[in-house]
């Protein structure tokens, strides 16, 4: 008997109790972990266990006879259906000795089982059997590649920004394509460090001007790093137009605006001194420009600070980027800016938990309402292969339409894995967007036509 996600609560989930059944889901275990024999199945994946839904007929508890993965994209699961009834904080319906009913990633990847909403078809499945690697490759040497957010090369940490050498960026940009990285620097990052529940939090206030100072190291090291790896240096329209595969380009970006500390004419200075194009409003920390996601609002959205900071970037030609920002800070940067905004990390989800990173259908499309793109990004956590991740991008583009949808890698900035850990993963998910039902150009654009249309109107 097939379980369906409708039916829990209902008459026939409760007929079952008892019987051997068959369910699709997204495993949530207790931990991070890349195997589990105890977890929650949901209905569409989840950045970590604070993110499983708190309604106890949303998710379904799995006790099952083996470790099995967790970071595999969907399971397709069978197993003993047992109905628990009534508990209000813990699900109503349990699956005991369950085990895989075929091996997690199965099924191919269209853009119609990206959005199905019955049993959940696995996402991760074998979209590659119907493309090649030379049409893949064909799409990436169509148009400049872009990742609209990245700390390749290590720069999202400040021991390594400090203290280290930095990574290679430009050679496995060349191996595997990639036209453009929007380089981040991470303005808040001496504040905030990864907390026993999984989770990125501040942890501490900063002293005045330390996040100001701290950019300055920042933003000079990846300046240095692009001179030395030969990466070309992004500041327009024309240089942007100019990137290709094979020659690597790096747009200056920065994550959270910290460094400004409330000070607007900061940005300016940002932009003349460190070729500042793109510019992330908050990061980890509630700053002076407005709340963010993962942490309880102060601000109810958008500050004043933060509206002139819009129109300052506005004005000048830096894109402006709203992840991390709640819903509420979204709705009110959209209102302000007078320019496409970019959310550029993160995933659809139809009813994001407290404090989740993902956003909703509605909140995507005050994104795409302005112009504007989204950045998909592939934690392992979310999705378990490139395939997972085209399906990932899909799913975006059913809410938003194909013009508003890019790849944002966040590039050795996922404390739980990625499944596009470097560039030379581009062919392969460039593969799995054509064997998810794009055609080239389709594929092209997502791959960062969107993005160079946005640059172009923010930055001129």
């Amino acid at each position: 008997m097939r379980i369906n996600w409708h039916d829990l609560g209902k008459a026939r989930a409760g007929a079952a109790d008892g019987t051997t059944v068959e369910l699709y889901g997204f495993p949530v275990p207790p931990q991070p972990s890349w195997r589990s024999d105890h977890f929650l199945l949901v209905a569409e994946p989840a950045c970590c266990p604070g993110c499983a839904p708190r309604d106890p007929l949303a998710a379904i508890e799995v006790f099952a006879t083996a470790p099995l993965p967790m970071q595999a994209g969907a399971l397709r699961l069978t197993g003993i259906w047992r109905n628990q009834g009534g508990a209000q904080a813990e699900p109503n319906h349990q699956v005991h000795a369950a085990r895989l009913a075929q091996p997690a990633g199965w099924g191919r990847v269209t853009r119609r089982t990206a959005l199905l909403g019955g049993p959940l078809i696995c996402l991760a499945g074998g979209a590659r059997a119907d493309t090649t690697a030379a049409a893949a490759r064909a799409v990436i040497e169509a148009s400049p590649a872009i990742d609209i957010h990245s700390h390749a090369g290590g720069i999202a940490s400040p021991r390594i920004i400090r203290t280290a050498a930095l990574g290679e960026v430009a050679g496995p940009m060349k191996q595997g394509g990639m036209a453009v990285a929007c380089l981040a620097v991470v303005s808040d990052g001496p504040t905030h460090r990864l907390m026993p529940d999984g989770r990125l939090h501040p942890y501490r206030e900063p002293a005045r001007n330390e996040l100001y100072g701290y950019a300055q190291e920042a933003f000079a090291r990846v300046l240095g790093m692009a001179k030395d790896q030969g990466l070309t240096l992004i500041t327009n329209t024309a240089e942007l137009r100019a990137a290709r595969a094979g020659r690597p380009s790096a747009i200056i970006a920065a994550e959270g605006a910290d460094f400004l500390e409330g000070q607007v004419d900061r940005v300016d200075e940002a932009y003349h001194t460190w070729h500042l194009r793109h510019l992330q409003l908050t990061h980890y920390r509630v700053n002076e420009l407005g709340d963010i996601q993962t942490e309880a609002p102060v601000h109810n959205g958008l500050t004043d600070t933060g509206a002139e900071v819009i129109r300052r970037c506005n004005r000048l030609g830096i894109v402006v980027d709203v992840a991390h920002a709640t819903y509420a800070m979204v709705v009110r940067a959209a209102a302000v800016t007078t320019k496409p905004l970019v959310l550029s990390h993160t995933s659809l989800t139809r009813s994001p938990g407290p404090f989740s990173r993902q956003i909703s259908t509605e909140h995507a499309k005050v994104i795409a309402g302005t112009g504007g793109v989204i950045g998909v990004w592939p934690p392992l956590t979310i999705y378990g292969s490139l395939p997972a991740l085209a399906a990932g991008m899909a799913r975006m583009v059913d809410a938003v339409g194909v013009d508003h949808v890019a790849l944002g890698s966040d590039m050795r900035g996922l404390p739980h894995g990625s499944s596009f850990p470097e560039y030379d993963s581009l062919p392969g998910l460039a593969e799995a967007l054509l064997g998810a039902g794009f055609n080239p150009q389709e594929a092209g654009k997502l791959l960062g036509g969107n993005y160079a249309r946005v640059f172009t109107a923010a930055v001129g």
